[in-house]
């Protein structure tokens, strides 16, 4: 049977946002010291500022920005573990 790539990035679109709010919750509720800072490190690669085309009639605003930390990329690689399995 043939899978499908939309259900690859389902899967690892779930398991990212899972990752992400479980990585949240950890950064909130862990003591201070090494645990929350390695739930509390994150990468934000993206655009900004974001980019802004004006053309008088139309302005285009281009921009996004993704938020990694380390649940967040767990959370992926499960989630296309999961994909395989499937």
């Amino acid at each position: 049977m043939r899978k499908s790539p939309w259900l690859l990035l389902l899967f690892m679109l779930l398991g990212g946002l899972l990752g992400g709010i479980l990585g949240e919750i950890l950064r909130i509720m862990a003591p201070h010291g090494t645990i929350q800072n390695i739930f509390s490190t994150a990468i934000t690669p993206g655009i900004s500022p974001p980019l802004s085309i004006d053309l008088i009639l139309f302005k285009f605003t281009f921009g996004f920005s993704v938020k990694i930390n380390l649940l967040t990329f767990l959370g992926l690689v499960t989630g296309a573990y999961l994909y395989k399995q499937f």
